[in-house]
Formats: C-alpha cells, sequence, structure tokens
C-alpha cells in the first residue's frame, strides 16, 4: 500500500497509541507510517472489550450470588487468570482456586487479603465490597 492510503480511522486506543505500517513512498521505497488505526481492526477489539464486560459482569453477578469469591471479579477485572495471579501473590494456583470459594474467602488472613489487594491495587475493605476506583 501506498503511504497516503495507510488507514487512519480512529479508535479507542487511536488516543493513546499508534501502529507502524510498512508503505511504499513516491519513489518506491519501502518506508513507514504512522496509523491511527483501521475499521477491521477497531470491530475486532470492540468485540473483544464487549467479551470481556460481559465476563466481568458474570463474574460479579456469580459473587454476588454467593458462588464464588470476590476474587474472580477482581481477576476478571484485571484480566488474570490463576497462573498471573500466581506470579503476583506467590500463592501456589491450586491456593487461589480454593480461594475462589466463598467460604474458604471468608477465613483467609489479614496477610493474605493484603497480598491480593496490593495485586490489584485496591484496599483490603473494597477488596470483600467489590468496589472498584477508576481513575
Amino acid at each position: 500500500m501506498k503511504k497516503e492510503e495507510v488507514p487512519q480511522d480512529l479508535s479507542s486506543l487511536g488516543k493513546i497509541t499508534k501502529e507502524v505500517c510498512y508503505a511504499t513512498d513516491e519513489a518506491g521505497k519501502y518506508t513507514t507510517e504512522l496509523s491511527q488505526g483501521w475499521d477491521v481492526k477497531i470491530s475486532a477489539l470492540d468485540a473483544a472489550w464487549q467479551d470481556i464486560s460481559e465476563r466481568v459482569e458474570a463474574a460479579k453477578a456469580r459473587v454476588l450470588r454467593g458462588e464464588a469469591s470476590p476474587l474472580l471479579y477482581f481477576m476478571e477485572l484485571k484480566l488474570m487468570d490463576s497462573k498471573v495471579l500466581a506470579g503476583y501473590t506467590g500463592f501456589w494456583q491450586w491456593q487461589i482456586k480454593r480461594h475462589l470459594q466463598p467460604a474458604v474467602f471468608k477465613k483467609l488472613s489479614d496477610r493474605a487479603l493484603r497480598r491480593y489487594a496490593e495485586v490489584f491495587e485496591i484496599s483490603v475493605a473494597d477488596l470483600n465490597s467489590l468496589i472498584v476506583h477508576e481513575d
């Protein structure tokens, strides 16, 4: 594609970052050009973020029904799974999976709760009450 044909369709990420694309200049030589995005990529990203929002809401509903601990909600919100969370907290994956059970979560020590809260960048009180402070 030619340098002037590089897509410049503004996406939600276009305000934050730009993508490097290869294009040809007037002399026919390859060069780089910045793109704010293009429609196909915007559609794919929007679909992915919609899926993430649905997963977060489903996790919140499970927690409110007492089917899971607040960890599930914050894991989904922060795009983490048990392996990633284990890496940040130092807990074993099997421990995290146990902590996802409401009865087990209620018995966690203050130290364990602080470790989770620190990783999720919230207070222990917010961890227990599902409060999210967005900047």
